[in-house]
Formats: structure tokens, sequence, C-alpha cells
């Protein structure tokens, strides 16, 4: 991932946020030192981010699509009330290895429950359930179907948040799959008359869109 904020400014936002729990940071250093795709981590002001939205919607059921090693995860579950849940998603067994790990060690992680294999394949058995918040940040070249399939499971007024939406800059100018997965997701959020959305210049970019409640 490419820089997109200097770095002194990203620094001085991270020493501006709200403290983390301190698993947040253990979990950061272990995936710096043994993941070679380290650069898939949130990082804290996108953390504090999630933390936020997770108060502000308020949110109890979330649903993540790529867990990772577990940051964000964490983060969003240590806003979670004592019967919060998130319910994510990971294919990768060495993540969610990791994950568990950590989770296992504070009591926040006991929230939080991992739904192993093809996202796509989840998303679908869930058909039925209803999420206050979906936190995306998955395979960028699957962006657009994980919306569609993802949207209908969240309530009105719920929040669906998805990370890397300006892929260090290559949506300008987008020519892999995965540029052109994150350009078609960013046009057809922008295009849906379902919610209404933000994209931030957060990180590599987050977009938050609300879905939009049922009119009186």
């Amino acid at each position: 991932m490419e820089r997109l904020v200097d770095k002194a400014l990203e620094d001085y936002a991270r020493a501006h946020i709200t403290a983390l729990p301190e698993a947040l940071a253990e979990i950061e250093h272990y995936t710096r030192a043994h993941r070679p795709d380290a650069g898939m981590l949130s990082g804290p002001v996108e953390a504090a981010l999630l933390r936020l939205l997770v108060m502000l919607c308020p949110a109890r059921r979330v649903l993540e699509i790529g867990l990772f090693t577990g940051y964000s995860a964490l983060a969003m579950a240590s806003a979670l009330p004592p019967d919060g849940e998130v319910l994510s998603c990971e294919r990768d067994p060495e993540a969610i290895a990791i994950a568990q790990r950590f989770f296992d060690r504070t009591p926040c992680g006991r929230k939080i429950h991992i739904r192993p294999g093809p996202a796509l394949d989840t998303l679908e058995a869930l058909r039925d359930e209803v999420f206050d918040l979906v936190f995306l940040d998955a395979d960028k070249e699957n962006y657009p179907a994980y919306y569609e399939r993802a949207l209908p499971l969240l309530r009105p007024g719920g929040l669906f948040v998805a990370d890397n939406t300006l892929w260090s800059g290559r949506v300008l100018a987008p020519t892999t799959p995965a540029d052109l997965g994150i350009a078609a997701f960013n046009r057809k959020v922008h295009n849906d008359p379902s919610v209404d959305a933000v994209l931030l210049t957060v990180r590599d970019g987050v977009t938050v869109a609300r879905k939009k409640t049922a009119p009186l």
C-alpha cells in the first residue's frame, strides 16, 4: 500500500486518537514481525474510526468480510455491548489461527466468531440474518459482489464500511482486476439510491455508507 498522507501527519493523527485496547498493539507487532502481507492491517487510526462507528450506530451485531489477523475484528468487538457479536469471514487458515490465539487471550475476543471459507458462500448462508454494521476488507476484485450480497443483510439505518477504496490512488487509472474491482465498487455505492455514502481519505480510503430507512 502506497502512502497517501504524509507520514508526519499520519503519526500526528495516530497520537491524537482515543487509546485502543492493548491487545491491538500486540496483534500489530506480531503481524509486522511474521507476515509479509502486514500492510493489510487496518492500523490504529482506522481502528479508532471503526470503534467509533460501532458506538455511533449503535451496533450489536457486526459482519466482517476479511478477518486477516484479527486487528479490526478485535477493535470493533471492544466497542460492542456485552451481548454483542462480530461474525468474521476468512478463508486463510493461518490468519484464522493467528487471530484466534489473540482472541482467546482477551475478554472481547469471546464476542468474535469466525466463519472459515469463501466469504461469498458464507454470505449466502447468512441470507436470513440481520446486522447493524458490515465491514469489508477482503479481496478487492470481489468488492462489488460482496456489496451486493451483504447489503441485504444490513438493517435500515445500519452502516456499510469498506477499506482500501482509494487503493493507493490506482482508482484514478485502474488496470488490474483489483483496481477495477475497487473502482466498480465505488461507482456502485455512489449510484445506489438506497444508501447515503462518503469516501473518506483515511489511510487508503474508507467508504462509509448508511442504508436508508423506509420513508414514513
